[in-house]
């Protein structure tokens, strides 16, 4: 049906999306600037195995109402066998008899004339259904091999994009990190505002980002994913803080929106992970929830340079169908704290970013 032609089309088309990025992550190796394409090609990754899991997700489901559409017609499919199986197993000639005579003969006739469209419809629909089943569990299976290879060239792509990171030198650096300043710091700041102020006075230092006004507003997400917790909007404790939370999936890449300095990058409070930039003069971006985190203090790093990894671990085959079967592939399990600070205050990211 229609139906089954569209999760066929999705299931296509994220495998085609998971052979590009393979594709893209072979050219890497001879790319100028192998950390921008590396970046592409996680992203890549991203978005192929997201599709991958919704046309799973959806498959999941139109195979559960298959199932139950046929379980409820359980009584009445049995019957229909029944009447098929007679009728294969009964002789012509005894077909042919009837006890009240000719003219019983005739209306059984009509009547069997009458019931055998009917009839003939009912098994040409259960005979869609039960192909229909087989389809979209074969599509499941043949998907198993298809998610395999996306999981594991996203892993390859995200390994060799830290060592790419690592490797590259060609990056400008405003200053040179001071961790004993940043211990003191640290050990003496009690609120994330104390700490953003503190930051900004110990390592002020003239600021030559490419920046324009122009984007202020416009800045896409550091993470793409759907807003979970609002700007000041409180958590389940009934605690409020001045920043969104993006949800995003294990491992999603988080990239800076715009250029910037590096002003910290480590543990801080309970936020952990936090990567602190400085996109323009006394305007502070503050990320957490980072596992792994590429920038260094004091480097400028240009729009859309990774920044670091989210935590969480990426299920495998297995989990991701079973998972489907549920009908919660589609479920981000980590979040990312994004935090705006102008000066000495906080302000609604929205005033910087073109919110999902």
């Amino acid at each position: 049906g229609v139906a089954q032609n569209s999760i066929d089309q999705a299931a296509t088309d994220a495998a085609l999306q998971l052979e590009v990025a393979s594709e893209s992550l072979r050219a890497t190796q001879t790319s100028r600037d192998r950390v921008a394409a590396l970046t592409t090609t996680v992203r890549a990754y991203e978005d192929g195995l997201v599709a991958m899991r919704t046309g799973l997700r959806n498959a999941a489901v139109r195979r559960q109402a298959v199932e139950n559409r046929l379980n409820a017609k359980r009584d009445d499919i049995a019957k229909l066998l029944g009447v098929l199986q007679a009728l294969g197993q009964s002789a012509s000639p005894t077909l042919l008899l009837h006890p009240s005579g000719p003219t019983g003969l005739a209306r059984s006739g009509m009547i069997a004339t009458e019931i055998a469209p009917a009839l003939q419809q009912e098994v040409d629909t259960l005979r869609d259904e039960l192909e229909e089943l087989k389809l979209l569990q074969d599509l499941q299976n043949s998907a198993a091999d298809t998610l395999d290879q996306g999981l594991r060239g996203a892993q390859t792509a995200r390994s060799e994009l830290s060592a790419a990171i690592a490797n590259r030198t060609d990056l400008p650096r405003r200053f040179e990190d001071d961790p004993v300043q940043t211990a003191l710091l640290l050990a003496s700041a009690e609120t994330l505002s104390a700490f953003a102020s503190g930051l900004t006075d110990a390592f002020s230092v003239e600021n030559n980002t490419a920046y324009s006004t122009d984007v202020k507003g416009a800045l896409t997400m550091p993470l793409q994913g759907p807003i979970v917790r609002g700007f000041n909007a409180p958590d389940a404790d009934g605690d409020a803080r001045p920043g969104l939370t993006i949800a995003g999936r294990a491992k999603a890449l988080v990239n800076t929106p715009t250029p910037a300095t590096v002003l910290f990058v480590g543990p801080l409070l309970d936020y952990g992970n936090v990567a602190i930039l400085e996109p323009a003069p006394n305007v502070l971006f503050v990320m957490a929830g980072l596992n792994e985190i590429f920038v260094d203090v004091g480097q400028v790093i240009p729009k859309g340079f990774p920044i670091g990894l989210l935590g969480g671990e990426t299920p495998s085959v297995d989990g991701i169908l079973t998972q489907s079967e549920g009908g919660n592939s589609g479920r981000s399990t980590q979040t990312l704290y994004l935090e705006v600070r102008e000066g000495q205050s906080p302000v609604d990211p929205a005033t910087w970013f073109a919110l999902q």
